[in-house]
């Protein structure tokens, strides 16, 4: 969607040659080509990125993560769970997206800067450290420090496991048998 939008809103006069030229059709074919390639590489997700490196982005990006699972999971708790009325809706919407949003960025932020202090940035170590960060702002944010104390165990357990998975390669689910 993002491409198609640049390529749409892209001025002529940059990149398209004349259109009575007989280069015009190539070089708007290249054009948009080059473009596409420039926003490919522009858009690198969460495992792209080296870690212990750029944790402004890595924040960023699960940040961005934690919003939309919070968007999802309030829709779905909104629909299961119908409230009073659409301001009650609304504020539980808020609430869960917002929470999501802060775990995501707890998240990202304190695995990238463990890396960088321990000085250990493929250590899955860093991955249970920040999991256990985001397992703590939970239960701060619900006053309850059993809460707080189970979700740090159960997310930094399972963030370790997924590094100790992307490292070692395991896979959920084959390719499909035909």
């Amino acid at each position: 969607m993002l491409v198609l939008v640049y390529l749409l809103h892209s001025p002529a006069g940059v990149d398209s040659a004349p259109v009575g030229s007989p280069d015009a059709k190539n070089h708007t074919s290249n054009s948009r080509e080059n473009s596409i390639c420039v926003l490919d590489k522009s858009e690198m997700g969460y495992w792209d990125l080296p870690e212990g490196t750029d944790c402004v982005e890595k924040t960023w990006i699960t940040t961005k993560l934690g919003t939309a699972l919070g968007l999802v999971g309030s829709a779905y708790h909104i629909v299961a769970f119908q409230p009073d009325s659409a301001v009650a809706a609304l504020q539980r919407a808020t609430n869960s997206t917002v929470t999501m949003a802060a775990m995501g960025a707890i998240f990202g932020m304190t695995t990238c800067l463990s890396a960088q202090a321990r000085e250990a940035p493929d250590d899955p170590l860093n991955y249970f450290i920040g999991g256990c960060a985001s397992g703590i702002f939970l239960g701060a944010r619900t006053h309850s420090a059993i809460t707080g104390t189970s979700a740090c165990l159960g997310l930094g357990t399972l963030a370790f496991f997924t590094k100790v998975g992307k490292m070692e390669g395991w896979k959920l689910a084959g390719p499909p048998k035909l």
